[in-house]
């Protein structure tokens, strides 16, 4: 698919340009508001924390997040302090003194931004009466079992009355702009738009509701992008209700945006309008930046998961852990949507390669997908316990030789090595030998896992063959949690442990970003993507040859499951025949392209684009795209707002009121 330019000119036709060398910022507020703020839930969380300095530091004291009250988060996360904004503090104190509980406080990480959150629990009470006036303004109908929508509505109606009382404040000079994220926020952009309310708006969709349904159900998704009856589809996979508040907020908003062109081609099918600007997702670069010491933490944390290996794999370690590549795919378990299907099928045929051209190469590949678990499994408990006990052994020994050498060596004697190990050493030796041997293969899997005969996962692996046989150059290891320094088995959280591995695996079908393999690259892992997903794109775009790069892109778009899987399969077998230096030179080559994902560069505010530094490593590359707060959309949400003189504004006033919310405007 050609790529078109990341940034959309489309909602500024018409409208005069702006002159102004600088925005007033300190006129304006902005809310960014969105179900994940302080909620850690799935990818957007991420978006929003890494995006909080940058924006903040803009912003300043006008910028303000808005979630939900959830209190085992709260305690972590936020440090409670009054208002700075005499406004806002009026309008929580009318919405306290009638009965909806509201905090603020500044959200602990970096950045520090405002907080304000809203107890959904506390207005529950509202939620027939706020259905029904939901119902007034847009024809859509919750149903009393869908638990999420309920929350999304009480949420929406909070935020929009509160967007009330703040603009009430403001008299002839409205100043605030509001971005919603997701469906989930979206009912109070489509309520502060059925009142009309004097507020620039941003709705951002990270990823269709339809278009994940579907592409989870293996259809042929983006080659049908046109063929799909929307309305049947939905009501078919009883999400109707969702997809009508997700559409509804796309065309109630001001400015309509998406974080990948191939999200915004998805989005003009699914959600009938296309994006005005497409918005690249970024990520706070200092938070992982090791200059050149990031090669050093790859060797750090990898001895860290060889210790785990030699565990593991107690009794089966026949292989040559200097000559073992570990690669990992991690993130929702969605199985096809991830991409974890055509992994495992690659997998088996580069364990086939492997072994037909006897290399002595092996593969350890993690799956870090959480599922539902009855705790650890026994055999791989017992696999650390016994690595503990024949690393006690050996230290045991080695003290007891030492002594007895250095003994030898103070008398001026050269020490019979046959005899400096007594009867006891070896008998102590013998016992830890004996005690490694095991009449079972080791575990595919870390934990039990509930239901593991319809795991899709294991069902897989079981059809595939890979049960981790001496034969075997590729080993599996399904680890259902997410990753924590605590844990008895791995000690490592994600970063550490995405340091030590050699290759991230990420061969989704429906991806609308993809932190994962930028996380990968800003850490100077090379990774695999695909041209499905936002972030492959985006590197398609920016980025001449990214496989020089450690960027490998596979091609599951135009062609067939089997050319994408062979595809696959020779960019890790590729991998594999790579020697050391080379990995270590991709690894340089990787990491500097950092900058191209930093949110200093797509999060900048204003100014001419600009490349990033010289330290792309010579890559080709093209400017990169800004995201909703730059001076083109400013422009816009500004116009829109009427915060321009009225002179200037009346037109820009009369087409706000022209564009009413009514279902058949959705």
């Amino acid at each position: 698919m050609p790529l078109a330019r990341s940034l959309s000119m489309t909602s500024l036709n018409g409208l005069p340009q702006w002159e102004d060398e600088d925005l007033p910022v300190e006129d304006l507020l902005l809310f960014e508001i969105s179900w994940e703020v302080t909620n850690k839930v799935g990818g957007i969380y991420t978006v929003i924390q890494t995006k909080a300095k940058t924006t903040a530091d803009e912003w300043g004291e006008n910028y303000f997040l808005i979630g939900p009250y959830f209190e085992q988060n709260v305690k972590t996360q936020v440090e409670f302090c009054e208002p700075p904004n005499p406004a806002i503090k009026k309008a929580m104190d009318t919405m306290k003194s009638q009965g909806c509980q509201a905090f603020f406080g500044r959200w602990l990480i970096e950045g520090s931004p405002y907080v304000l959150l809203f107890d959904i629990g506390s207005a529950a009470w509202n939620l027939d009466k706020w259905k029904g006036e939901f119902w007034e303004v847009s024809n859509i109908g919750i149903p009393f079992h869908d638990r999420e929508a309920n929350d999304a509505v009480i949420f929406g109606s909070l935020t929009a009355w509160f967007l009330k009382e703040l603009s009430c404040q403001f008299d002839d000079k409205p100043s605030i702009i509001a971005h919603f994220h997701e469906w989930q926020a979206g009912v109070g952009l489509i309520l502060s738009r059925s009142q009309k309310l004097p507020v620039a708006t941003i709705f951002t969709t990270h990823a269709t509701l339809l278009g994940r349904y579907l592409c989870a159900a293996s259809i042929d998704f983006y080659n049908n992008l046109d063929q799909f009856d929307i309305d049947k589809e939905a009501g078919e996979r009883q999400i109707y209700h969702r997809y009508c508040m997700e559409r509804a907020s796309v065309h109630c908003a001001h400015v309509f945006t998406t974080v990948s062109q191939i999200t915004a081609t998805e989005a003009e099918h699914m959600l009938k309008k296309s994006p005005d600007v497409v918005t690249p997702n970024g990520l706070n670069i200092k938070k992982f930046s090791a200059m050149h010491e990031f090669q050093n933490l790859h060797s750090m944390y990898k001895a860290r998961i060889q210790e785990f290996i030699r565990g593991h794999f107690y009794g089966h370690l026949d292989f040559n852990l200097d000559k073992t590549l570990f690669f990992f795919i991690a993130g929702r378990y969605e199985f096809s949507n991830k991409g974890a299907d055509m992994f495992l099928e690659a997998l088996s045929r580069l364990n086939f390669l492997l072994r037909v051209h006897k290399t002595d190469v092996t593969v350890v590949v993690f799956f870090i997908m959480p599922a539902k678990t009855n705790n650890f499994n026994v055999e791989t408990l017992k696999g650390q316990a016994v690595r503990k006990q024949l690393w006690d052994t050996a230290q045991s020994v080695k003290e007891k030789f030492g002594r007895k050498l250095y003994n030898a060596l103070l008398k001026g004697e050269i020490p019979d090595l046959n005899k400096i190990l007594d009867r006891d050493d070896i008998t102590i030796m013998k016992r830890a030998i004996f005690s490694t041997q095991r009449h079972s293969l080791p575990p595919v899997t870390t934990h039990n896992m509930i239901d593991d005969s319809n795991d899709p996962i294991l069902n897989t692996i079981r059809r595939i063959g890979l049960f981790n046989n001496r034969t075997d150059r590729v080993k599996v290891i399904l680890h259902p949690e997410f990753l924590s320094s605590t844990s008895p088995l791995l000690p490592l959280d994600y970063e550490e442990f995405v340091r030590g591995c050699h290759l991230g695996v990420f061969p989704s079908y429906y991806e609308p970003w993809g932190y994962t393999p930028a996380e990968c690259t800003v850490m100077g892992i090379p990774s695999v993507t695909t041209n499905l997903s936002g972030f492959g794109c985006f590197m398609q775009e920016h980025v001449a040859d990214p496989a020089a790069y450690g960027i490998y892109i596979v091609d599951r778009r135009f062609r067939s499951p089997d050319e994408s899987c062979n595809q696959l399969t020779q960019f890790l077998y590729g991998f594999c025949q790579q020697n050391r230096r080379q990995r270590i030179i991709q690894r340089n080559r990787t990491e500097r392209l950092s900058d191209l994902l930093d949110w200093r560069y797509l999060g900048r505010a204003h100014g001419p684009r600009q490349q990033p530094s010289a330290q792309c490593c010579n890559a080709r590359t093209r400017p990169c795209a800004e995201i909703p707060l730059s001076k083109e959309l400013k422009a816009e949400l500004l116009h829109f707002s009427v915060i321009l003189p009225r002179s200037s504004g009346k037109e820009r006033l009369n087409r706000l009121e022209q564009n009413p919310v009514t279902p058949s405007s959705f």
